[in-house]
């Protein structure tokens, strides 16, 4: 019988709550706003015999884990064309996106390495993380690739594929 495995995590205390604002090519953007977002993640796995079992647990903890770093925070895409950071320092972060300046506390802004906050590189970005928290060995040896899938609401999404080999 030919196939493949997967084995997906996705719980409801799987989420992060963020604030973003999405640019558009014209040089506009959103208002500042946030979503909660819900992340499940599927592996999709080279074997499924007793020696190389994948303990849920392990996929779970690396997924609170990087839930939990995004949480509650303003996501910014630092490689945005229209993003331009004036200060940044231990309390605040000063910048200007299209046009518009903002000032935040430093400590409540997570700043990924993207062009642009959307639910779709917002995933590519997550699958990187989780995948850099998972167990080298387990990432070398057994998963073949990993899904993670976003929504900011029902119905309403993006996902990203990375093969790990």
């Amino acid at each position: 019988m030919n196939g493949s495995h997967r084995i997906y995590v996705g719980k409801d205390a799987h989420k992060f709550s963020a604030a973003h604002m999405t640019v558009f090519p014209d040089g506009t953007k959103e208002r500042l706003h946030g979503h909660n977002f819900q992340v499940s993640v599927a592996l999709d796995l080279s074997e499924i015999g007793f020696d190389s079992f994948l303990d849920f647990g392990i996929v779970k903890t690396a997924l609170a884990a990087q839930c939990k770093e995004w949480d509650d925070r303003l996501i910014l895409a630092e490689h945005c064309k229209f993003l331009r950071i004036s200060k940044r320092d231990a309390q605040e972060l000063e910048f200007v996106l299209c046009g518009k300046r903002y000032v935040v506390p430093a400590e409540e802004v997570v700043l990924l390495p993207l062009e642009n906050i959307a639910t779709e590189t917002l995933a590519m970005e997550f699958a990187r993380c989780f995948v850099a928290r998972m167990d080298p060995a387990l990432m070398r040896n057994l998963v073949t690739g990993v899904e993670v899938n976003i929504t900011e609401s029902r119905g309403q999404g993006g996902v990203f594929y990375l093969k790990t080999v």
